[in-house]
């Protein structure tokens, strides 16, 4: 069989994803030349160790958080019938177009408002609070997982439950045998990126939690204030540690995705 001819599209689409390669390899490649001096002094760090554990709790919170609502949310989008379907389908996706720093002040102004101060005066306190950290990293996410699942719902062949239910089965446990058993793949891997995601928030947590060592310090955080403080070391080390686990977790995606292509090869094989 012989191959199609290599072409001058071929060697233009080539020659720049070589150039793409080169500049962020370059790019990475700095941090991690400049940071591993101070690898094991910041392993060392409490600040550093606070950090981690901070943006690990806040991470795997509000990611479980984003799948609680998220879940519902488009299963109400792609099964129910309610009023106004595509303004809230709306509302819910525009967070994915809005600078995450606009997002964090719009979360700043409703908690400094009256009823945000009454849930302080209750307890529920999330300005310069860790749990503010958590609500952010929900609100830049929770579309992201929205949209994900809201694909992931949309392509199940629907004859499949109309089937379940002319047999008489309800609603719930249509969803419980087979809309989430088709949807598991997703759900994991949209768990992992989400996770992902999470871990490198910054810009609402500024707005709303603040950056103050050893309470609200994220991992970000603690490479925004090693920055501003001159330590580029301790900032690059840090830097090194958030692009280890940004690159564990893609793996991890890459290896879902992949299982998930096995998978559906061999049932169709």
């Amino acid at each position: 069989m012989n191959s199609e001819p290599f072409s001058l599209f071929d060697a233009l689409c080539i020659g720049i994803t070589c150039i793409t390669v080169c500049f962020i390899a370059a790019a990475l490649l700095t941090i991690i030349i400049g940071g591993l001096p101070f690898i094991h002094q910041a392993i060392l760090s409490p600040e550093i160790l606070f950090s981690i554990r901070l943006s690990l709790t806040t991470s795997s919170i509000s990611t479980l958080l984003c799948f609680v609502c998220a879940i519902p949310c488009a299963y109400a989008l792609t099964h129910a019938r309610m009023p106004l379907k595509r303004l809230c389908h709306l509302i819910l996706e525009l967070p994915l177009s809005i600078p995450y720093l606009v997002l964090g002040l719009c979360l700043l102004m409703l908690f400094s408002s009256d009823a945000g101060k009454w849930l302080r005066d209750v307890g529920i306190r999330v300005i310069f609070d860790p749990k503010g950290i958590i609500l952010a990293q929900w609100i830049i996410n929770i579309p992201f997982v929205i949209r994900l699942m809201y694909s992931a719902f949309s392509e199940i062949d629907r004859r499949l439950e109309y089937i379940a239910i002319s047999l008489g089965a309800t609603r719930w446990q249509c969803f419980r045998t087979i809309t989430l058993p088709l949807t598991l793949n997703a759900i994991v891997m949209t768990a992992v990126l989400t996770w992902a995601r999470a871990m490198g928030e910054f810009g609402a947590t500024l707005m709303l939690a603040g950056v103050t060592r050893m309470k609200t310090e994220t991992l970000p955080g603690s490479i925004y204030l090693n920055i501003t403080t001159g330590d580029n070391g301790m900032a690059m080390a840090a830097a090194i540690m958030l692009l280890g686990i940004s690159a564990l977790t893609l793996l991890t995606a890459s290896l879902l995705e992949r299982k998930k292509h096995s998978h559906t090869g061999m049932r169709y094989t």
